[in-house]
């Protein structure tokens, strides 16, 4: 098809909208045009509908959204806040280019992150909306802003690699523990009340006593040891995801201090990267404001500059705090949608490669929650595969499926590891917490445009052929083949892996198991093809050796 291209001139009740159409090419149109539409394989055919008299008599932009999505199934909406900038709406073919948005893409990710700091769901994206504005009150260039920006969005990727040993050494709630542990500066008194009030409450006397001693005697290498292995997971599975080493660097810092006494390396000063100073800012900011308002906020960050705070980076948020639309937005439903206004363009290209990377990293991200799920996550993803290709998935189906069962338990993040580890049996509220987890993938994922066919296969990974299964007691055909599949594939690995409370079973124990809940909890078709796969594999080691 040849790069056709035309324009047609929309009247609206606000302005004139130049709607231009064309086979490929939306950046060079930029600037160019207020819309930016993809064609289909058949333009002219397309242009010749009557819907362009009903257009340019439509007065209303809701209306305009409205045909766009209904006449040319609407796959990315538009990236503006007003009708000056231009729109890019992408349509039809599946081969066809796609426009996805960085910062929407990680932004909606960022969640998972807020579920396991134990923060407010938002954290991470007001956090960013703070950020980005110091930055511009600090005079950053456009590509010094993306930077940023995606600085403060991944802060905490690192957050899930040290919750097991918070849960081991305070004998505490790792959830709790984080969303307490942000509010505590470096006052002695302070640091000592946290540590009696998150040790060993739920222990026995003595151990708990043994716990708080071990802190006592030896906290400053355990909150090293903490810290850096949050620091240095988070730079690492930045520089995955293709950050430049700034993002990388700034995330390793994000908990240095301004004096000196902060970690993992006890930077002090301008040694300091200047994203990972703004950062710390507007994570404390949120913390503070979201706990108990403006006043609260800005009084703890006055309190702690010159000691956590650049006296520079202080002396911009207030100049932004001054401002009341600032917190106007910030506490608003709409402060999402405002921070992915914010971004800059992105260098990155986010792609179908890019989006197996995405799901790679937060697959890793959730398995570092718990030792007992180190490489879960990885191993369902290629028993799913192998499943999907002996039932004739094609590749590009097989590709998505693995993305979907990479993520399938990206809600266990906002599960404690005080129930995920647990050597015993559940009671009813930990039962209740742990069962949450599904329900909890399917919101995240949900919140990401691109991934949101595959929220069902998160939340419903653990539903049963017979309703029997949970959360919502869902049966028969109601359970997607695909979910069937991921289903099939995550008990497989759990009954094959180490566990808590039990050691791995044999390849033939687990599917003896598995055998015996065929067509009650278990799709038999599903069940046959990773027999038959998980046989072939066999057949070829045997061959080899």
């Amino acid at each position: 098809m040849q790069n056709h291209r035309t324009e047609h001139l929309v009247i609206t009740r606000r302005r004139r909208i130049r709607v231009v159409f064309c086979r490929a090419g939306f950046g060079r149109l930029r600037g160019e045009a207020d819309i930016a539409v993809a064609l289909t394989p058949d333009p002219l055919r397309m242009l010749e509908t009557p819907a362009w008299g009903w257009i340019a008599r439509e007065r209303q932009r809701n209306a305009l959204l409205r045909f766009f999505r209904q006449s040319y199934r609407l796959i990315e909406a538009y990236k503006a806040r007003n009708w000056a900038k231009t729109v890019q709406i992408v349509t039809v073919r599946e081969e066809e280019a796609r426009t996805i948005h960085l910062s929407e893409v990680l932004g909606a990710l960022s969640h998972a992150l807020d579920l396991t700091e134990g923060q407010p769901v938002g954290h991470c994206v007001r956090a960013t909306w703070i950020g980005v504005h110091i930055g511009r009150e600090m005079g950053l260039s456009d590509s010094q802003l993306w930077e940023l920006y995606h600085t403060v969005m991944l802060k905490d990727l690192g957050c899930s690699s040290n919750a097991a040993r918070i849960c081991e050494l305070y004998l505490s709630d790792d959830l709790s523990f984080k969303r307490d542990f942000k509010t505590v500066s470096d006052s002695l008194p302070k640091v000592l009340g946290f540590v009696f009030a998150h040790t060993g409450l739920k222990a026995g006397l003595a151990e708990r006593f043994r716990a708080v001693l071990n802190i006592l005697q030896n906290g400053g290498a355990i909150v090293d040891d903490l810290i850096q292995t949050r620091c240095q997971r988070g730079a690492q599975i930045a520089r995955q995801l293709r950050f430049p080493v700034s993002v990388c660097e700034a995330i390793h810092a994000l908990d240095e201090h301004w004096n000196g006494n902060g970690r993992p390396d006890r930077l002090a000063g301008p040694a300091i990267p200047l994203f990972a100073r703004v950062a710390l800012l507007a994570q404390v900011v949120d913390v503070f404001h979201t706990a108990a308002g403006p006043a609260a906020a800005i009084a703890e960050v006055r309190a702690r500059s010159g000691t956590w705070f650049d006296p520079e980076v202080v002396a911009c948020f207030e100049a932004i705090a001054s401002k009341p639309e600032f917190w106007d937005t910030l506490t608003s439903d709409a402060v999402e949608a405002a921070v992915f206004a914010l971004a800059p363009d992105s260098p990155i290209i986010v792609d179908e490669d890019y989006l197996d990377d995405i799901a790679r990293a937060f697959a890793q991200i959730i398995d570092a929650k718990s030792p007992f799920t180190s490489g879960h996550s990885e191993r369902v993803a290629v028993y799913a595969d192998m499943i999907a290709a002996e039932l004739g998935y094609s590749l590009e189906r097989r590709r998505w499926l693995k993305r979907a069962a990479l993520l399938h338990d990206v809600g266990k993040l906002g599960v404690s590891n005080a129930i995920l580890d647990k050597n015993g049996k559940l009671n009813d509220a930990e039962w209740r917490d742990m069962r949450n987890h599904a329900a909890l993938s399917e919101t995240i994922l949900t919140r990401v445009a691109v991934f949101h066919e595959m929220a069902s296969i998160g939340g419903g990974h653990h539903e049963r052929l017979d309703g029997r299964g949970y959360p919502r007691g869902l049966s028969g055909d109601a359970i997607a083949p695909e979910t069937r599949i991921v289903s099939v594939a995550d008990v497989f690995d759990a009954l094959t892996a180490d566990r808590p409370y039990r050691s791995a079973m044999s390849l033939e124990k687990a599917l003896g198991i598995m055998r015996a809940d065929l067509g009650t909890a278990f799709d038999p078709a599903c069940f046959a093809a990773l027999e038959r796969a998980l046989a072939s594999i066999q057949g070829d080691l045997a061959r080899a050796a």
